[in-house]
């Protein structure tokens, strides 16, 4: 029986590339989306098993759940949580709607595919889990609050997590990717719009400027890789015999994954805000 495995947030980018791969080298993917129209189109490119799930939506997981323990006999490889999005604002002008649509989708809901998974995992001793974090959830950016502190809650939870399984044969990883080139900008132009009143607030000028850059066509930042290239990175997370602990992609990242390490923390700051400097800081 073919390898199985469920991957969030397949409409498009990282979760649809990684899906792509992982069905031409024969698994048994369950590539799921958050609206029905991009099932049906997965479905119309040869994805049999694709199916919608929403994250920020219990019922829609675990119905996605039980059609796929039904299809697969009650097992599951592996589980990738993909799904998720960008709540650009900040902090004081992110509304407490927005943080819990923010936590929703990109929290609680990969936490609670990983604890309906874990069943699973622990029934048939084995398995795979991989979460797509971001080069911010170790090296928080200005305004990016909401997913800065999402993308650090998943890192607690799967560092928490890999304790928890020491000694089992169930794995836990997570893909840090800096910046790839997919969908990511025009979803977080949506939210910014839904959420945000930047022409009332203190940083408007700021705000002016990433709507340029949000409103941009093709890539707004060095280093930025393609969606397939870091779909590579996830598909040997998933496959390895023994999956590291943690998958830096793009340059970025690596580069600010060792100055965390290195710098004292206001010259690291310093540098952070240099990132990003053509945003208004």
């Amino acid at each position: 029986m073919p390898q199985s495995v469920l991957i969030t947030g397949c409409s498009s980018g990282i979760g649809y590339d990684t899906a792509k791969f992982l069905k031409q080298m024969g698994w048994q993917v369950f590539a799921t989306c958050r609206k029905q129209e991009d099932v049906e189109r997965l479905h119309q490119e040869g994805f049999t098993h694709a199916l919608q799930l929403d994250t920020a939506d219990s019922e829609s997981i675990r119905s996605a759940f039980d059609t796929v323990l039904q299809t697969t006999g009650g097992k599951l490889d592996a589980l990738f949580c993909n799904a998720g999005y960008g709540q650009v604002g900040a902090v004081e002008d992110i509304p407490r709607d927005a943080l819990r649509e923010q936590f929703e989708t990109n929290v609680f809901g990969a936490w609670e595919c990983i604890t309906l998974a874990m069943k699973v995992f622990r029934r048939q001793n084995h398995g795979r889990i991989l979460v797509n974090s971001s080069i911010l959830g170790f090296a928080a950016m200005p305004w990016r609050g909401a997913y800065n502190s999402s993308k650090f809650a998943l890192e607690g939870m799967c560092d928490t997590l890999r304790h928890e399984l020491h000694g089992n044969n169930i794995y836990v990883s997570l893909v840090e990717p800096g910046p790839i080139a997919t969908r990511f900008r025009a979803n977080a132009l949506k939210k910014f719009a839904e959420h945000i009143d930047y022409e009332s607030s203190f940083h408007a000028e700021s705000y002016r400027r990433q709507l340029n850059r949000l409103e941009a066509e093709g890539s707004v930042a060095p280093f930025t890789l393609s969606s397939p290239s870091c779909a590579v990175v996830c598909v040997r997370a998933l496959t390895a015999k023994k999956p590291k602990e943690r998958y830096l992609v793009t340059v970025p990242t690596v580069v600010f994954w060792y100055l965390k390490r290195l710098l004292p923390t206001t010259l690291l700051d310093n540098l952070q805000r240099a990132a990003v400097k053509d945003q208004g800081k």
